[in-house]
């Protein structure tokens, strides 16, 4: 990669890790509060605690993971799945923290996954690296899913 590619694909890295920074800064905003502390949850529910570091390291597989896809991988499909799939993670604090509609939270969280793995689908066979990077998000996002599942059947 010559001087200006390398300068380029910094460049989208910055933006991407942005991207990814605004999302989770936004995301952060809508907090768990009263509301949530006093519904029902599912006996596989962690610790709050839990919850900032894995998604600090998951936003920053996020980042470079749309880093590899935006300057290697180059797809259209891709870009797409990855832009899509930010965009659902930003909106479910928002719907389930912000709203209190864990049942929309539910339905955005069900999309994210389809995104997810649809992404996971494409970059197997092309981009290991971006795989590997989106996986465990996948995995998180899917045991997110099933809180979020329970929530909604514990809550009539």
């Amino acid at each position: 990669m010559n001087g200006t590619g390398h300068a380029r694909s910094l460049l989208v890295l910055a933006a991407l890790a942005v991207s990814v920074a605004a999302v989770a800064f936004i995301a952060a905003q809508f907090t768990p509060g009263d509301w949530y502390r006093g519904l029902q949850k599912p006996a596989w529910t962690p610790p709050g605690w839990v919850f900032a570091p894995v998604w600090s390291v998951l936003y920053v597989a996020i980042a470079v993971a749309g880093w590899l896809i935006f300057t290697r991988l180059g797809t259209a499909l891709g870009k797409g799945l990855w832009v899509a799939q930010l965009v659902l993670n930003g909106l479910w604090s928002w719907l389930f923290f912000g709203l209190e509609r864990p049942v929309l939270a539910l339905v955005d969280i069900t999309v994210l996954l389809v995104c997810i793995v649809a992404l996971l689908v494409h970059l197997a066979p092309r981009a290991r690296l971006g795989f590997a990077l989106l996986l465990p998000y996948g995995l998180w996002v899917a045991y997110a899913l099933t809180l979020n599942a329970g929530i909604v059947a514990l809550n009539p």
